[in-house]
């Protein structure tokens, strides 16, 4: 029911009705795709974002309900927040991680009155101008005719109504689109290739759906070519006859090789100089965040040195380097055609860098999970498309992700694309998995085999009980060392080598051929040599493989099959 002042729920119907606009306009916009990089991916970079936001939000107003002591809906304030913090982690791309300032600018204003239930059109206007400023500071070089232009154009519009939060949001729609469709002639590339800013064209629908929440009235079609242009603008239909390719061919085909993304646990003055090691590096730099947490893209030629000053600078993690050249589905840079699909392909939920790399080595797509931070479907479903495949096996590595990688899935089947999930329960079920697939078999055949070298892969865990908690071994306390066989504590202890002995030995004592050792970054460096010399020692047939998984939560995967 529309509403004309912007309260929680209001917040949260904005951020679903968003997530559906960006997903009908997704392919459109994905397709007029030519700034910074034309990699055709700016559609579903947002829709990405957008989606991390709305889960964020969700699991606030979830917290409310389960909490008996405090069932009313979350403030404005808390609303707000949890919008701006779920796009920051999971914000995508140039547009995406420009986007999640915008909505971190709109929520530091709608956070400033605290336990205030709502705002009002006054409040609407300074948190879109807000908004505005934010992005635009975030990016090292702000260019005109891309998404700081419309995002501007809606503030300054905004600035100007009258009236409560409805007119507030129809003036900065009405004035995005005027932004939107002036953009060609302020950026060179979008007139060559006869198209409007696709990032603006993706805040334009987030403005409509605003516009929707709080009027109830439902926007028109927005155009996306440039108005009276003869260049014919790049559709997903275009990719099997190789039409369309000003789009490609719009962008400097000298520009940097790789998109690196990450977040980064780090101080103000430690993200100052990496702004400036990193401007040095590449382009198109945008760092959004504050409070210790931030989102980093950049374009390099060495992706190996923007990571590197990540570490410099504080902790970087659920890092991300695409390669322009190599993971374009749409064009391979310069040559302005499709890349060819494979036959088939695997795709990987993984807890760790370390991991990551030794499945990227095997062959197959990574998505990282962050411990405590599950990938949503739409990561799951972007990999998914990234395999660049007819035929996708899907590893989700986590009984928790089971519901999420089959709906991820089922969506991409809708697509065209063969996809059978393998229900993994731990990293090292899908490494047992990985070391069986053969591509060269018949699809069925494959599935199957993986299947049973993962379901005959015990799985265990040595990990650090980060609160008190009931347990099947009993209570423990934060700080205790935890034993888990099969998802389940088989016990408590203080020691990590001793608790990791008795793991292994009670996983041992039904059989098996060969253990898999995954160590974490805080696992002791003995751990592995007192394991692997146990094994030596007590099971003649048994061998031992070491892997280091990196910042995977865990200290260490065990494997047994």
């Amino acid at each position: 029911m529309p509403q004309t002042f912007l309260d929680a729920l209001a917040v949260r119907t904005w951020c679903g009705l968003a997530l559906e606009a960006l997903g009908r306009a997704r392919e459109e916009i994905d397709a007029i795709n030519v700034y910074p990089v034309a990699d055709g991916d700016t559609g579903t970079n947002l829709y990405l974002t957008v989606e991390s936001a709305v889960a964020a939000v969700e699991a606030v107003f979830a917290a409310h309900e389960v909490d008996a002591a405090d069932p009313d809906r979350p403030s404005l304030a808390e609303a707000a927040q949890a919008m701006a913090h779920g796009a920051l982690i999971g914000a995508r791309g140039n547009s995406g991680t420009i986007v999640a300032q915008l909505l971190r600018g709109m929520a530091q204003v709608l956070a400033d009155g605290g336990d205030e239930a709502h705002t009002d059109g006054e409040g609407l206007r300074l948190a879109l101008r807000r908004a505005a400023d934010a992005a635009r500071q975030a990016v090292a070089h702000p260019v005109e005719g891309t998404v700081l232009s419309v995002a501007s154009a809606a503030a300054a519009a905004a600035g100007g109504a009258q009236g409560d939060c409805g007119a507030v949001a129809r003036a900065a729609y009405e004035g995005a689109r005027t932004a939107l469709a002036a953009t060609p002639g302020q950026l060179a590339v979008l007139e060559r290739a006869g198209v409007v800013d696709a990032g603006g064209r993706g805040l334009v629908a987030m403005l409509a759906a605003l516009v929707e929440t709080l009027t109830g009235e439902v926007q028109g079609a927005v155009a996306v070519a440039a108005g009276a242009r003869h260049t014919r603008v790049r559709t997903p239909d275009d990719q099997s006859t190789g039409a369309g390719t000003e789009c490609a061919d719009a962008t400097e085909e000298d520009g940097p090789a790789y998109e690196v993304i990450y977040l980064l646990e780090a101080g103000d003055l430690a993200v100052a100089r990496l702004k400036e090691r990193l401007d040095a590096l590449g382009d198109s730099l945008v760092v959004v965040g504050g409070d210790g947490l931030w989102n980093v893209h950049v374009h390099v030629d060495d992706a190996g040195a923007a990571v590197e000053a990540g570490v410099e600078a504080g902790r970087p993690y659920r890092i991300r380097i695409t390669h322009f050249g190599a993971d374009d589905v749409h064009t391979v840079r310069g040559e302005g055609r499709p890349r060819e699909r494979v036959q088939r392909a695997v795709v990987a939920v993984v807890p760790g860098e370390g991991l990551a790399g030794l499945y990227a080595e095997a062959g197959a797509t990574t998505v990282l999970a962050r411990p405590g931070e599950l990938p949503v479907s739409g990561e799951l479903v972007e990999a998914l498309r990234r395999a660049h495949a007819r035929e996708v096996v899907l590893l989700p590595n986590d009984p928790e992700l089971r519901h999420t990688a089959a709906a991820a899935a089922e969506q991409v089947r809708a697509e065209g694309i063969r996809v059978s999930m393998i229900p993994t329960r731990s990293a090292v079920q899908g490494i047992a998995a990985l070391a069986v697939h053969e591509p060269e078999r018949r699809f069925d055949e494959d599935v199957v085999s993986m299947t049973s070298a993962a379901g005959a892969t015990r799985y265990g865990e040595v990990a650090v009980a980060e609160r008190q908690a009931w347990t099947m071994a009993g209570i423990c306390q934060a700080g205790d060392v935890l034993g888990l066989i099969d998802g389940d504590v088989a016990m408590i202890g203080t020691d990590v080598t001793g608790v990791a002995a008795t793991v292994l030995d009670r996983m041992l004592a039904a059989g098996g051929e060969l253990v898999t050792l995954v160590l974490g970054d805080e696992a002791p460096e003995s751990v592995a040599e007192h394991l692997e010399g146990r094994v030596r020692e007590a099971y003649l047939a048994v061998d031992t493989v070491v892997y280091r998984g990196g910042r995977q939560g865990a200290l260490l995967l065990i494997g047994v099959e």
